[in-house]
């Protein structure tokens, strides 16, 4: 059976007139008074007509080779049990197969006011007891606390509170025996938490405050990005390459169709870089891991706040699905007693190390396939470039040949990003199906493993590609007249004179915008809306009857079409890629945190649209924190410095300027920087077969031509030998690492001891209501005896024991409590 929860996410904001007029219509049994709390659904095969092949089919639990379509008195009998030990848990049920959907039944539920408070007991859910004003802040932080929320006041959205935000009830363990001290009041909670439950509430939560954290995030990156541009006309590197005079020759990039030219025509690739590779970046990388580091404890502590405010400070997330296993672990257990002979069908049979060895093996085996996968994607496109590349040189437009570095930059990250897309689908279906081969015990399990899996694999999807450029591209390559080859023809790729760094950046900005871009939000929305389109077309519902079957069709019935929620995982999973973007190599693009602001402040708003009115309702589910996500979070932040820490190092031209600034240069200026990182080399020294076709491009002959590097020249004793230079430059990186690495990972400790975890109001106020609730239930027992001591011994304590029992037992099935409270129990 498939469900559907109702009543639909837009009856919670509906006016009460819309409720009067459509309250039979899906939301109530036939006798106009009980409630649908949920929906269940089957297949119906008539006698008149053949089951749609697109019926929803359930999956049993039967016998090995039994086949799915067949045996539907089987079938129904499976439900009739179903039914039957839901009307033994208190349950009413109401059937409907005379609907307008062609072989569709539906099977309304109603959770009784009894049933409710017998569940709430066992979930030890929080009822309110007694009504305390909050603690407030006094003094100077008081003030700013009340001034910040004025200035804030508009940015609130315009939802009736019900008490005011100082005001909390004391809550307790939910208890039939205790109801007496409940009076319900519309607690100040959020609309998303009541409705949707605490998983998703906190999901929303974490969204929120992540958005709000990147905005002094952007500001910065854009201070960044502007001092690069006001410092471009005095960086002197790149004055000195643009510098009319120059006339030194640069080496061919490609064998024979390049051929030599002048360092002065990469003066914009030059002034460009400087714009993300100027000393401010050293800067942003502190910022930004310092700021990764204050998410993370900002997000605790408002975390510990919204337990505090939804009553969850003591639940220790017990999970219906985390006691009981999966229908497909007892599917196996149950082979596996099959299997055993009669005296072992006394034991309690379960799945081993053993029993689970092969798809263990199975997964090891196709994750390292898949990342394989992606290692040669990654390999192809740069077969593309090299080839790409000198396609280009030879053709005989000169516009296209003085284009040639930035179209193939630009063409192949466009390819990476269509493949990025492209892998993400298919590893997500990958991730699912070796989850499934696991056969994970319980629902929380499947889905930690499912989680890992899936981000394993869209990491290396997302972030290899641009790993190769910062890190591999240019340190491969070789010298002229001995290059390194693949398949003995494709040159390996050198760096522009500026770096890799703006092709770095290039490859991320194309790659991190049309990700958010088209699947982030395109995808958010318009994939829902197809599936939605397919089932109608399915159902044969023509889209001339659209109007008029939606005014006839039940609540219930229209909700069927949505799509079934899948789980917080795709949601959660494009936010940490996101959170990769913006702090794994944040040193090259300053700007990611303001383009992830840009497209946070839209995804909130589509994500909401999309559980409001694209996605059945989800069971609520109680959660206490977002679970193995924030594990990631730390695991990310972690990586990232370490990747910063080497972009900067290896990446950029920092550690090379500051080695020729402080040793090398005869006035300590920056002057001569760009003539001691070039290398001689004779042009006589080419291997046959490599030299360049047209030696007299430039106009004249060439026998001494530069190339990137720090070798010694060809009139020295030990002439192309890797230069003193080079292994000067090499230690202060690596230094620089290291140094870099431990400062920035202490300073990220001590934010995270500095912070509290648990908000200083938050923990007076616990603290408080612990010593009100001891103080209530105290009098209430001192009331208890006094009442016993006044009346008489054996007749008095006969009717006390029945009040006290009615009392426990009896209820207002129409209390505030029951309307409002049945969609989260």
């Amino acid at each position: 059976m498939n469900c559907v929860l109702n009543p639909h996410p837009s009856t919670l904001l509906s006016s009460p007139m819309w409720e009067n007029t459509r309250c039979h219509h899906g939301l109530y049994f036939q006798d106009g008074q009980r409630r649908v709390d949920y929906i269940l659904t089957y297949p119906v095969k008539k006698a008149s007509s053949a089951m749609p092949s697109s019926s929803v089919v359930d999956m049993e639990l039967g016998c090995p080779g039994e086949m799915l379509n067949g045996h539907e008195h089987h079938k129904a009998l499976r439900r009739e049990e179903f039914e039957g030990k839901l009307r033994e848990m208190g349950l009413e049920i109401e059937k409907e197969e005379d609907t307008k959907i062609q072989g569709v039944g539906f099977v309304k539920i109603h959770a009784p006011w009894n049933v409710l408070c017998r569940e709430a007991e066992f979930m030890k859910l929080k009822m309110p007891t007694r009504k305390v004003r909050l603690h407030k802040s006094s003094g100077v932080v008081g003030k700013i606390n009340t001034l910040v929320n004025k200035v804030l006041e508009p940015l609130h959205p315009h939802v009736e509170e019900h008490q005011p935000k100082n005001i909390k009830h004391l809550s307790h363990t939910f208890s039939r025996e205790k109801q007496h001290l409940v009076f319900y009041k519309y607690q100040p909670i959020g609309l998303v938490r009541k409705y949707f439950g605490e998983k998703i509430g906190l999901y929303f939560a974490w969204l929120g405050l992540y958005t709000q954290m990147l905005i002094p995030a952007s500001l910065v990156g854009v201070f960044v990005f502007l001092y690069g541009c006001a410092t471009v006309d005095d960086n002197i590197p790149s004055m000195e390459i643009c510098h009319p005079k120059n006339n030194i020759t640069m080496c061919p990039l490609c064998d024979r169709v390049c051929s030599y030219w002048k360092l002065s025509t990469a003066c914009a690739t030059a002034r460009a870089s400087h714009l993300f590779d100027n000393p401010a970046t050293v800067f942003f990388s502190i910022f930004m891991a310092l700021w990764a580091a204050m998410f993370m404890e900002n997000w605790k502590r408002r975390q510990m706040r919204l337990n505090y405010e939804w009553d969850l400070t003591g639940f220790e997330d017990e999970e219906v699905s985390g006691d009981h296993p999966r229908a497909e672990y007892e599917f196996r257990v149950m082979q596996k007693s099959l299997c055993k002979d009669q005296k072992s069908q006394q034991k309690v049979e379960k799945l081993t190390y053993r029993d689970r060895l092969p798809a263990y093996m199975t997964n090891i085996v196709m994750m390292l396939l898949m990342i394989g996968v992606t290692f040669a994607i990654v390999f192809g496109v740069i077969l593309y470039r090299i080839s790409t590349k000198a396609a280009l040189h030879m053709s005989s437009n000169p516009i296209t040949r003085n284009h040639v570095q930035l179209t193939v930059k630009t063409t192949a990250a466009i390819i990476n990003l269509v493949v990025i897309l492209i892998l993400d689908e298919v590893y997500g279906a990958v991730a699912r199906w070796l989850t499934v081969l696991e056969v994970p015990k319980t629902d929380k399990s499947f889905e930690e493993r499912l989680i890992f899996k899936t981000f394993i694999l869209k990491f290396f999807n997302a972030f290899t590609p641009i790993i190769y450029i910062a890190f591999f591209r240019g340190r491969l390559v070789g010298r002229p007249g001995s290059y390194l080859y693949v398949f003995e023809s494709y040159r390996m790729e050198e760096c522009a004179h500026g770096g890799c760094l703006m092709e770095l950046c290039i490859q991320l900005s194309i790659t991190m915008l049309g990700k958010q871009l088209i699947q982030n939000n395109l995808f958010e929305i318009g994939i829902p809306k197809l599936k939605k389109l397919i089932r109608y077309i399915r159902s044969k519902q023509g889209a001339f009857q659209e109007e008029e079957r939606q005014k006839k069709l039940q609540r219930y019935e229209t909700d069927h079409f949505l799509e079934p929620f899948a789980g917080l995982t795709p949601e959660y999973m494009e936010m940490i890629i996101q959170f990769g973007f913006v702090t794994l190599f944040v040193a090259s693009f300053p700007l990611a945190p303001l383009f992830a602001l840009l497209n946070n402040i839209i995804e909130i708003r589509l994500d909401a649209k999309k559980f409001v009115t694209e996605l059945r309702r989800p069971v609520a589910a109680r959660a206490k924190d977002i679970g193995i996500w924030y594990n990631i979070l730390r695991g990310v932040a972690k990586v990232a410095v370490i990747i910063n820490a080497f972009v900067i190092s290896f990446t950029s031209d920092f550690i090379p300027r500051m080695v020729y600034q402080y040793m090398y240069s005869p006035d300590g200026s920056m002057h001569g920087f760009v003539n001691h990182t070039l290398s001689y080399f004779n042009v006589s020294h080419f291997q046959d077969g490599k030299e360049t076709m047209d030696p007299l491009h430039l106009g004249y002959s060439i026998e001494i031509c530069r190339y990137k590097d720090y070798r010694e020249p060809p009139w020295s004793a030990t002439p192309y030998e890797i230069s003193k230079e080079f292994w000067a430059v090499l230690a202060v990186r690596l230094a620089f690492v290291i140094v870099f690495q431990n400062v920035v990972m202490l300073m990220s400790d001590i934010v995270d001891w500095i912070i509290p975890d648990i908000p200083k109001d938050i923990s007076l106020q616990i603290h408080k209501e612990k010593i009100l609730l001891v103080d209530l239930f105290m009098k209430e027992e001192q009331g208890k005896v006094y009442i016993l001591e006044s009346r008489p011994s054996a007749g008095g304590t006969e009717k006390c024991s029945r009040s006290n029992n009615s009392n426990s037992t009896v209820a207002h099935p129409h209390s505030g409590l029951h309307t409002n409270n049945n969609k989260n129990l």
